[in-house]
């Protein structure tokens, strides 16, 4: 059975073709950070942010740090510079993201006729939808859109918005840009909580091209869209403006993991409704490196194995969480690894502030 949603509107009108996954691209700063070097960095030597640094399942971040002073410590970096940060290194990296989709999908940029850009780690106005247009000489009439605040689901969100513009403009290519400039919201606090944060986030962004109409085209097909939106654990992650040290920082709450755990079931059943695909068809699970306690929880609530989240683990490992488009880096990794066979079913699956948990089935 398809996808009630999908239903044409009208005895007469005719269904609209199938939006395909047909290349992806990732990039990162150059500058690549073990645990205890940010640790040394910024002078923590508290045993108890030690050992969240380095027993959090990363080993290694793409992370732009401050400065050191002619005294060799950190400059603290006023939130002005920080918004610089986000815009000179995420227009860098997401150009990089946006160029290597492209080669790998054969395209050009004049391809290129729907922009969709995601951020969260700052604010731009133009944002980075014009400004890569105008970066690389994109077409003028290039529709665009940004997508701002949502947090880590985001990526799945505009994932759903770009593939409908595909399947609208039949023919015509979109492209998916994740932008992620983590270190752009970096705040050198005492407490746990920031610890946790600063522990976790890099820099990164992650391209992903969508077309449909296209007989020719191979790559996975985007088939269903679920999400869930848990309205109780609102305030579990949210970004806010921090008065003590007149910044913007990231709040994460410490019973995220559990609550993203318990209600993925559910959104993995909605999303398989209706589909003729059971979970123990799915042979690929492609999903948003959150950290190692949100993994574990995913695992455990779903009976997934370390097998089955090998990609996510992976990113987690040499990235770690890089909010929107951590999950196209595991797709990336996926691709690489040569063992998607025709037919194959897939679920993508993020998770974010909302709170909220976003998926899409996919299949080869």
């Amino acid at each position: 059975m398809s996808n009630p949603s999908w239903h044409p509107v009208g005895a007469n009108s005719t269904p609209r073709p199938e939006a395909r996954m047909l290349a992806v691209g990732t990039a990162g700063p150059d500058a690549v950070h073990t645990q205890q070097e940010v640790l040394d960095r910024f002078g923590n030597n508290d045993r108890r942010k030690a050992h969240i640094f380095l027993n959090n399942a990363i080993e290694r971040r793409n992370l732009v740090l401050p400065s050191l002073d002619e005294s060799g410590a950190v400059r603290d970096e006023t939130q002005a510079q920080l918004l610089d940060k986000h815009s000179k290194v995420g227009l860098e990296i997401g150009e990089q993201s946006l160029r290597a989709c492209l080669e790998a999908g054969g395209f050009a940029l004049q391809d290129i006729r729907h922009l969709c850009c995601v951020t969260t780690t700052g604010l731009l106005t133009p944002g980075f939808s014009s400004l890569l247009i105008h970066r690389l000489g994109l077409r003028r009439d290039c529709a665009r859109l940004d997508v701002v605040g949502m947090g880590c689901n985001a990526g799945i969100n505009a994932l759903s918005a770009a593939s409908a513009w595909a399947r609208a403009n039949p023919g015509q290519l979109a492209v998916l840009v994740c932008i992620e400039v983590c270190s752009a919201a970096y705040v050198n606090g005492d407490t746990t909580e920031t610890a946790v944060v600063n522990s976790l986030f890099g820099d990164g962004s992650a391209a992903v091209a969508i077309r449909a109409g296209n007989a020719e085209d191979t790559g996975p097909v985007l088939r269903k869209f679920a999400c869930s939106v848990i309205p109780e654990a609102l305030d579990a992650m949210r970004f806010e403006w921090d008065p003590d040290h007149g910044k913007f920082r990231f709040r994460l709450d410490r019973d995220v993991p559990y609550v993203v755990g318990s209600h993925v079931p559910e959104v993995v059943g909605r999303l398989l409704e209706g589909t003729s695909v059971n979970q123990r068809d799915v042979a690929h699970w492609i999903v948003h490196s959150g950290g190692k306690k949100v993994i574990d929880a995913i695992k455990a609530n779903l009976q997934l194995t370390s097998f089955d989240m090998r990609h996510t683990l992976s990113v987690l490992r040499d990235h770690g969480n890089l909010s929107s488009g951590s999950f196209l880096f595991s797709y990336s990794r996926l691709l690489q690894e040569g063992r998607v066979q025709q037919g194959d079913h897939g679920v993508l699956m993020t998770m974010g502030p909302g709170s909220s948990i976003e998926t899409a089935l996919i299949q080869w």
